[in-house]
């Protein structure tokens, strides 16, 4: 059985829209898109294909779907990504899109939510999520994800979209990579291990004092 793999650009407080461009997503007035373009570098450009260029699936939301779409297929062939993500195949959740769709290698994810990830993952062995929070937020309902790798950058935005809204559930993490440059920005890699658990502090003082 393959694996689902988050991955996101965030904020510290947690904000992950619009990190590409002023345009990207502006729902809700939010006023700081592009936020990323500042603080990325080619060392961290390195670090984020080689976490990326094992994917043989990548899943999408609608609206990273139609920004990729825009971009990737004519993207300078020099970039390490162009080619890998082009080549690909990309399922897309959405209830408005029609197929077939633009992009060569995209197609409409099919069924239920649970039932079409469980079928991608028979599939394929890592399954690639960019962005797409929308999306995330029902993958994280359902615990349809299984390794989570957050870019957290050095700045608090105090108003977007959130990685982990409403859609998170309770969930116990195991760091199994971790990474930071010279700009601030920490790479987390994470894989979930099921519910948290609890404990009473007075109980762990007394067992290791």
């Amino acid at each position: 059985m393959g694996k689902l793999i988050v991955t996101e650009f965030m904020s510290v407080d947690g904000v992950a829209q619009a990190p590409g461009a002023p345009e990207e997503d502006p729902e809700g007035g939010f006023k700081y898109g592009g936020w990323q373009a500042p603080l990325i570098d080619r060392d961290e450009e390195h670090f984020i294909f080689e976490q990326a260029k094992g994917m043989d699936a990548l899943l999408l939301g609608r609206r990273t779907y139609e920004i990729f779409a825009g971009y990737w297929p004519t993207a300078p062939a020099e970039f390490d990504f162009t080619e890998l993500i082009n080549r690909v195949p990309k399922y897309v959740a959405s209830r408005t899109l029609e197929s077939p769709l633009s992009w060569e290698g995209a197609s409409l994810l099919e069924g239920g939510l649970a039932e079409a990830v469980a079928g991608l993952k028979a599939r394929h062995d890592h399954v690639h999520v960019i962005g797409s929070l929308d999306l995330v937020q029902s993958l994280l309902r359902e615990g349809l994800v299984d390794r989570l790798n957050l870019w957290i950058y050095p700045l608090v935005l105090a108003e977007g979209k959130r990685v982990f809204a409403d859609g998170a559930v309770p969930t116990a993490l195991r760091l199994t990579e971790s990474r930071i440059f010279a700009n601030g920005t920490l790479k987390l890699e994470y894989e979930t291990a099921g519910e948290p658990a609890v404990g009473d502090m007075e109980d762990e003082v007394d067992r290791i004092t």
